[in-house]
């Protein structure tokens, strides 16, 4: 399927929509020896930042405690928003109670409810792609350096 390409504004629109509606994204993040990771986790969006969390002891927890980096991707292989984004560790009992509310309440996950320690995530974007076929590679991107380019 070869349809005419978007708009990088529309591209921004619906990584917008996609960070406002959906609630699970594609985290990858590295060990400081290079081993990669792969996980979906639930997420909430501020409009500025997405909050994850995760187990302290696990493979991204500890990675991006580490590197204080990640990168995420969002929606499906033929329609991907990639999002590079720098890491602030936050431990389970620093976030606001109303903050860890609206992340239950929209992912169904309440991590301050477990035993196992958990951490939050916030990831602040600081660059993002989106395209859906070959067609839109060459305008992909539409953050770069934490700003919008469109």
């Amino acid at each position: 399927m070869n349809s005419e390409p978007r708009s990088r504004d529309r591209r921004r629109r619906d990584t917008e929509h996609r960070l406002t509606h959906d609630i699970d994204v594609w985290v990858a993040s590295a060990s400081a020896d290079g081993v990669p990771h792969l996980v979906p986790l639930s997420f909430d969006w501020d409009g500025e930042a997405l909050l994850v969390a995760t187990p302290t002891d696990s493979p991204t927890g500890r990675n991006m405690a580490a590197t204080r980096a990640t990168r995420l991707g969002l929606g499906h292989t033929r329609d991907v928003s990639m999002i590079e984004g720098e890491v602030e560790v936050l431990e389970i009992d620093a976030l606001p109670q109303e903050r860890g509310d609206r992340f239950a309440a929209r992912t169904g996950f309440d991590p301050r409810a477990l035993a196992t320690p958990y951490r939050w995530f916030r990831i602040t974007p600081r660059r993002v792609q989106a395209w859906r076929e070959e067609n839109e590679l060459p305008d992909r991107a539409l953050l770069r350096d934490g700003r919008w380019l469109v």
